[in-house]
């Protein structure tokens, strides 16, 4: 018993700073959304990072960087009714396929043409695809990767991100989006921006220039959703990868089940699959806003201690390849978007 206290009470110093620094990016990002709390997180948590070396610190941080990263991604699972996915994703399923394979493609070729890191490639990669944020925290600990490397890849998709954020309605207008009608908008941006927040930004932006209440933000936010669903086979693919690898190295014996599907993105599945029957049974989804928040808040403290892991100056240093790995996953991403919008006959 004694045991267990002195092994629980190493971390109690770490995980206070990282929530210290966690509430106040919680409540920062609540007021700049376009920015959002995790960046803001990793942003304090890389400033802060010479000055939280202690000894004392560093199991808590490293608790927080990783199982409270998981902790995450299983309440995340709870913001996904897969009926309503289902029913309103379908249609714009071939332009979410196309996109991901796209910037999947680009960022494994520029991987290989400009030598860099594997793991910052897969994140950016990743990330650009799916969803922002939750995609890499997803996929880290998949691959295993080191946490300057997820600092780096949510510094370059959280620039997109503002980017997006911020040219996209105008760009909608140059191109000739229905401003009668905000799905074909609403479509592009949930395909082709990558965090919820910015998302958000974009699509309310839209209907606010055209006055259609929140008919872009809906469909934004549920061709979101079914990109989120993505984390299920990307990480399955990359986890059959890792062990592979592992095996052909002698690392870790024969290759299993738990070795390609982690524990977390299981217990993540459960979750949408209870809030998908709770919703059948009339549970509004509603109910499970607490679990949702919960989630983003987990997350912000998984990237404040990321961040306190993290050299910015190192960071800056090497950024160059991986930044231009991310700009030509987004501008990728945005062509494919629009191309099969066109091909679809969606807009």
């Amino acid at each position: 018993m004694n045991t267990i206290i002195t092994n629980t009470k190493k971390f109690i110093p770490g995980i206070i700073v990282c929530t210290l620094i966690a509430a106040f990016s919680f409540f920062a990002g609540s007021k700049f959304p376009i920015i959002g709390g995790p960046v803001f997180a990793i942003i304090l948590g890389m400033l802060l990072h010479k000055f939280t070396s202690a000894e004392s610190l560093k199991a808590g941080i490293g608790f927080s960087s990783k199982k409270v990263l998981h902790w995450a991604v299983i309440l995340l699972g709870f913001g996904l009714n897969l009926n309503i996915v289902l029913k309103t994703g379908l249609q714009s399923l071939p332009i979410i396929i196309s996109t991901i394979a796209t910037s999947l493609i680009i960022a494994f070729v520029l991987q290989k043409l400009l030598k860099t890191p594997v793991d910052i490639a897969t994140l950016v990669g990743v990330g650009s695809s799916i969803c922002g944020g939750s995609a890499i925290a997803a996929t880290a600990p998949v691959i295993k990767a080191k946490d300057e490397d997820v600092a780096q890849a949510i510094s370059i998709i959280f620039f997109f991100n503002v980017l997006a954020a911020l040219v996209f309605p105008a760009l909608g207008g140059i191109l000739g989006f229905s401003t009668d009608n905000g799905e074909a908008f609403g479509i592009f941006a949930g395909t082709a921006v990558n965090d919820t927040s910015s998302v958000t930004a974009c699509a309310s932006t839209w209907d606010t220039l055209y006055h259609l209440g929140s008919q872009t933000l809906d469909k934004a936010v549920t061709v979101k959703l079914t990109r989120t669903l993505a984390i299920i086979p990307i990480t399955v693919i990359l986890g059959l990868m890792q062990a592979k690898k592992a095996s052909s190295k002698n690392e870790e014996g024969k290759i299993s089940i738990k070795k390609i599907l982690p524990m977390f993105i299981i217990y993540f599945i459960l979750a949408s699959v209870i809030t998908t029957i709770a919703s059948h049974f009339g549970i509004a989804d509603e109910f499970f806003a607490p679990a949702k928040t919960l989630s983003k808040f987990f997350i912000i403290i998984a990237m404040a201690a990321i961040g306190l892991n993290t050299d910015i100056v190192k960071l800056i240093k090497t950024g160059g390849k991986p930044l231009f790995i991310g700009f030509s996953c987004w501008i990728g991403i945005s062509l494919v978007s629009l191309g099969m919008q066109s091909i679809l006959g969606l807009w």
